[in-house]
């Protein structure tokens, strides 16, 4: 089947002005820069990569909430980056996000019913009359007591919050969800609750979902497949086990010799990779590979050109942009 969602060359810059009297353009943030992805039906795609790579520009580009400098966001055929405003909000229902700050994006004025009852009547879902019951249907669907629907976020804990903003982003039985980071504020006991509610209502419901994270082991346990991203573009792509358990490009293993090992015998054996140097700033990136100022394996022809993301041999799921990778880890 054709994917549900496809990102073609996407990319999403924001102008960086200088100049109080005269202002002049001096370049742009360059904080998606030429991304392609392909989300099937049913499918759990893990978005990882450290803090600034672009994870959550690219989530507010696939919504349209901020605009696309260049490529193409296509859902089912049809081309977001195109559309007018009619058109974006008419497939706002079959796309919703959840985003990463619950006490942020939940408004502290509106009860837990409003809250959950406003897109139900701004895309005129339901009847005046039904709205009430489907709420409580929500509210249940995500573990949460009906009785609780007319209280207001200050009442509740990050948890049930994040359940809160989950019941509204399933109130118009959308095709697509995209959580951005939705544990990391959250305490580890309830970041598995949620991580399998979430399980639960991708197989329950049908649905796909695009899952931000920097913990790449909480990105294992969800995924079906990882996305490394790196400075604006993705690096390594392919399935989520194959990904954290031999991965292919340099940063990703840099990334996952961060994840801790329980196992404390393990732990003071396994090498640490630590990258010199911080991220490339996203106005000036480097010519050539982005990481090849703190990559162990650069050497002076990954200076050249940007290397595609492709796959190393036929028949491989996995696709990365390194040029020495094979050579590297053959």
């Amino acid at each position: 089947m054709p994917p549900i969602l496809e990102l073609r060359d996407v990319k999403t810059h924001f102008p960086v002005h200088q100049g109080f009297l005269v202002r002049r353009n001096a370049g742009a943030v360059k904080a998606v820069d030429g991304v392609n992805l392909a989300l099937a039906r049913g499918e759990v795609l893990g978005l990882v990569g450290e803090s600034g790579c672009g994870k959550s520009t690219l989530a507010r580009t696939i919504m349209q909430l901020v605009p696309t400098t260049d490529g193409a966001v296509i859902l089912e055929g049809k081309n977001l980056t195109t559309g007018g405003a009619d058109e974006i909000g008419a497939v706002r229902r079959d796309m919703q996000m959840v985003f990463q700050d619950p006490y942020a994006s939940l408004n502290p004025r509106m009860t837990v019913h409003d809250t959950i009852a406003e897109p139900l009547l701004v895309h005129r879902v339901c009847a005046p009359a039904e709205v009430t019951p489907r709420v409580a249907e929500l509210m249940t669907l995500v573990g949460l007591a009906p009785r609780f629907m007319q209280k207001y976020p200050h009442e509740f804990s990050g948890g049930q919050l994040q359940r809160i903003a989950i019941a509204r982003a399933l109130a118009l039985n959308p095709k697509i969800i995209i959580a951005d980071e939705p544990v990391s504020a959250l305490d580890v006991s309830i970041q598995a609750q949620i991580l399998n509610l979430l399980s639960q209502l991708v197989r329950k419901m049908n649905l796909s979902l695009i899952f931000i994270a920097h913990d790449l082991s909480v990105v294992k346990h969800i995924s079906d497949r990882v996305a490394v991203m790196y400075l604006g573009k993705i690096v390594e792509l392919g399935p989520a086990v194959d990904v954290i358990e031999h991965p292919r490009h340099p940063y990703t293993r840099a990334l996952i010799s961060a994840i801790p090992t329980p196992n404390p015998d393990v732990e003071r054996a396994r090498k640490r990779i630590v990258l010199p140097g911080d991220p490339p700033s996203p106005i000036n990136p480097p010519r050539g590979c982005a990481f090849h100022p703190r990559c162990p394996h650069a050497q002076e022809r990954c200076q050249a050109a940007v290397p595609p993301l492709e796959k190393l041999e036929a028949g491989d799921n996995r696709e990365v942009a390194c040029i020495r990778a094979e050579e590297i880890w053959q």
